[in-house]
């Protein structure tokens, strides 16, 4: 497997290597490597591997003490298209020498199937199965080609999905309108549709959230889980919040928009209800998860990628029995409304404030989205769909 990330909290691709590992396959996957943060090898407790290769020539040679001192650091949103002539051809040599790095690793490994997790690891595992003649197995976790903050890849992104995407002796996505998409868009059977459920855990409620942030009240807490991101309608909500009185949000998670945001509730001042925490471990997750009262889901329709969406957080939220509240897009309403686990909201700030208020003041709807959640656990498991990706490699190796 290839990713273009660390492999650090990459649930996805983690439980689909855990689920071909635990079935006898040897996984190993293709990472980047951050000196002081990463190591370029390890072996994972279920027998995964892990090969990281550096993003740059010279990170290698970076004092580890420097590399240190970037974990946990805020990243600041910039002004876009200021960066220097001389930087942009520094960036672009840089990776290419990461994707040779990772075609060399993949090659030396002498794989059976090469299996391409996103557009920025498809041409590479598309390179390596040419030249070690093994199957590429494409898994699209998004529509990058309408995509929040690719708009500027667009063209390219496209043309490279149309001319490697049918190449691939098996593909998969995350949702089926996205599978209908890449079906039609270049003319493809179907894709494998593998959601971004977590692996099924029974975690007891807590006060995990309360005791860690030292709050006082009663109010029930409302959480946002993920990436703090352009598109996931997280100022809205900050903005919402100051119309939810007697109420807790609590936000998990980093991302290039979280000094905006805590800015932004400073500014309301909301700081006595809204509370940061940063990225944590995903096994720690769902105790936070469980701790809380509400899960939201507050996503915009800025693209044809989050309008196709479900997201981890959906299926994290149910697992740990909280009612939702979640933007009203066809694969989210799906869930929500087929299990009964919550409530949709439409894109304005006055609906997703009395959506909020309903379900806070509502404290018998609360504990049947709570049970319904409980109950639908089971079905909304990656354990229950991880046989698609066993079926698909057992077709695969039966036809090599």
């Amino acid at each position: 497997m290839v990713v273009w990330n660390e492999f650090r909290n990459d649930a996805r691709v983690l439980k689909e290597a855990e689920t071909l590992q635990s079935k006898g396959y040897q996984v190993t996957v293709h990472a980047l490597h951050t000196p002081g943060v990463t190591e370029e090898r390890e072996t994972l407790s279920s027998g995964v591997r892990v090969v990281r290769v550096a993003r740059s020539p010279l990170w290698k040679w970076r004092k580890r003490k420097e590399a240190s001192a970037l974990v946990g650091a805020k990243v600041v949103v910039g002004p876009i298209g200021k960066v220097s002539l001389l930087r942009q051809a520094l960036r672009v040599i840089a990776r290419l020498w990461t994707h040779l790095g990772l075609i060399f690793q993949v090659i030396k490994s002498k794989p059976d199937v090469v299996h391409a997790h996103d557009v920025n690891t498809l041409p590479t595992a598309w390179v390596v199965s040419v030249l070690t003649r093994s199957p590429l197995v494409y898994d699209a976790h998004e529509i990058s080609t309408d995509r929040e903050g690719y708009s500027s890849f667009r063209k390219l992104v496209g043309w490279v999905e149309k001319r490697l995407m049918p190449r691939a002796v098996a593909t998969i996505t995350t949702t089926d309108v996205r599978a209908k998409f890449f079906a039609r868009a270049y003319g493809i059977p179907r894709p494998v549709v593998l959601q971004n459920r977590p692996n099924l855990t029974r975690v007891k409620g807590s006060n995990r959230l309360r005791e860690e942030l030292g709050l006082k009240e009663s109010w029930p807490i409302v959480l946002y889980q993920g990436g703090l991101q352009q598109g996931r309608g997280l100022e809205r909500l900050l903005r919402v919040a100051k119309h939810v009185e007697h109420c807790y949000f609590v936000f998990i998670g980093g991302g290039r928009l979280e000094l905006l945001l805590r800015d932004l509730s400073v500014e309301l001042r909301l700081s006595e209800r809204v509370f940061f925490i940063p990225t944590v471990a995903l096994a720690d997750l769902p105790t936070y998860t469980a701790s809380a009262d509400i899960g939201i889901q507050p996503i915009e329709n800025t693209c044809l990628n989050h309008f196709s969406t479900d997201s981890n957080k959906l299926f994290e939220y149910i697992m740990a029995g909280l009612p939702v509240i979640a933007s009203d897009f066809p694969e989210i309403r799906k869930v929500v409304k087929n299990y009964d686990v919550g409530l949709l909201a439409g894109q304005s700030e006055t609906e997703l404030v009395e959506v909020i208020k309903m379900l806070i003041t509502q404290p018998e709807l609360i504990k049947r989205f709570r049970k319904n959640a409980l109950e639908s656990a089971d079905q909304l498991s990656w354990e229950d769909q991880e046989c698609k990706l066993l079926d698909m490699y057992a077709e695969i190796f039966a036809a090599n």
